[in-house]
């Protein structure tokens, strides 16, 4: 297919340009930081990205949308790759936050802070090692990851790794799975990203976490008969009908599953309701949204299966019940070849992903994945949003080993 670029400036603004990739990763992460994407707003980070990326000699470059692939060519017998997304969610609003745009750099101790942006090219201080912006875990840090391994095998010089790489950026990852970037790309060109196996640099603070939850939300309607409430007695009150419902998740134990050696926490809560049109009206519907997370023992039918069940418990028929959004799980498959190889080159021990990730898409299309990222998960969105110069860097040398196992400790974290 033919890949597009743009050259000059868009909508009115200069591409923004980052740094050289062979700069320190967490500096370039920084520049990432100070370049907002939120999501729908992803266009002026993916074309720096394009812009990057193009400069290297070794790379074909690809641009779908704001999704942006490179991918090496050497007729190496497999292919991995390594995805992920440049979009995140909205700005804190919170008085203080740190976990904002333009990124700042502290020291350890929380002692001193800088605000990087033009004026400081995103460069770290010296005595300065954490980083705070919105995306420094979810996911910047991975993207600069990649961006360094990219600028390091596609260069002219660069080493020749031992599989073939995709690497891909993508968009719309923190919203509806119908706007996602790569979704997409696997539409459009499914080529690009076909792959033995597949690493996404989620957060997930240096560990291999294999397979992900799935995650379903449902609208349940609760009916009712309108009333004036001087005279409630006529009506029937759909919120208080929702009691039983209410109750039922209140009283919900969620399973804990093992699948292939690791555990899946699974959760089935309420996550918003509404009810009610007026001060002096009796409602006569009460909508509450689920969400149920669910361990990669089950798949989508099967899900819908359990809450149903227990939705049945509470006197919800199906007739009540709208399926608003689905999204599969993945088991962890470190079982297979390509997986465990990984696992040994980057060490630790493996663990569940309890969220949901891209790796079920890649599981879709029948590509093994894992995720592998710096950053601690329990970190992305919030208002302190922040990672680790050190955490950015390790996770560079890690796949570095991998990618090219013949590199020198001294080149791996380079």
């Amino acid at each position: 297919m033919e890949s597009t670029s743009h050259a000059g400036p868009i909508s009115g603004h200069p591409v923004p340009v980052l740094p050289p990739l062979d700069s320190d990763v967490a500096t370039l992460t920084a520049a990432l930081l100070d370049i907002p994407s939120v999501s729908d707003h992803e266009t002026p980070l993916a074309d720096a990205v394009e812009a990057a990326l193009r400069s290297l000699p070794r790379l074909e470059i690809h641009r779908i949308g704001d999704s942006v692939v490179a991918r090496t060519d050497f007729g190496l017998p497999t292919r991995v790759v390594l995805a992920g997304h440049l979009d995140t969610v909205p700005l804190p609003t919170t008085p203080g936050a740190r976990g904002t745009v333009p990124s700042s750099w502290e020291s350890p101790a929380g002692v001193g802070t800088v605000t990087s942006g033009p004026e400081t090219a995103g460069a770290s201080p010296a005595d300065a090692d954490v980083l705070y912006g919105r995306g420094a875990t979810d996911m910047k840090s991975g993207v600069a990851v990649q961006l360094a391994l990219a600028g390091w095998i596609g260069r002219d010089a660069g080493p020749l790794p031992a599989h073939d790489v995709t690497w891909v950026f993508y968009d719309h990852e923190e919203v509806g799975s119908e706007h996602s970037g790569l979704a997409r790309v696997a539409r459009e060109a499914p080529e690009l990203v076909q792959a033995d196996f597949a690493v996404l640099l989620e957060p997930t603070d240096g560990v291999v976490e294999g397979g992900c939850n799935g995650t379903n939300r449902y609208v349940v309607t609760v009916p009712g008969v309108a009333a004036h409430s001087g005279r409630a007695w006529k009506g029937e009150n759909a919120i208080h009908a929702a009691g039983p419902l209410l109750a039922a998740l209140a009283a919900y134990r969620p399973a804990t599953i093992t699948v292939e050696g690791l555990d899946y926490r699974e959760g089935l809560n309420a996550v918003r309701i509404h009810g009610g049109t007026a001060g002096n009206v009796i409602p006569d519907a009460c909508t509450v949204e689920v969400n149920y997370r669910f361990a990669p023992d089950k798949d989508l039918e099967q899900a819908h299966a359990h809450v149903y069940a227990v939705l049945a418990e509470a006197g919800i028929g199906r007739d009540r019940v709208e399926i608003v959004d689905e999204s599969p799980s993945a088991r962890p498959g470190l079982d297979r070849p390509a997986a465990a190889a990984f696992v040994a080159a980057v060490g630790g021990t493996p663990m569940p992903k309890y969220g949901w990730t891209d790796v079920a898409r890649f599981s879709e299309l029948g590509v093994p994945a894992v995720n592998f990222g710096p950053g601690d998960a329990l970190l992305a969105h919030t208002d302190d949003e922040h990672v680790t110069a050190g955490a950015i860097r390790d996770c560079l040398a890690a796949l570095r080993r991998w990618l090219v196992p013949d590199v020198g400790p001294a080149s791996a974290s380079a």
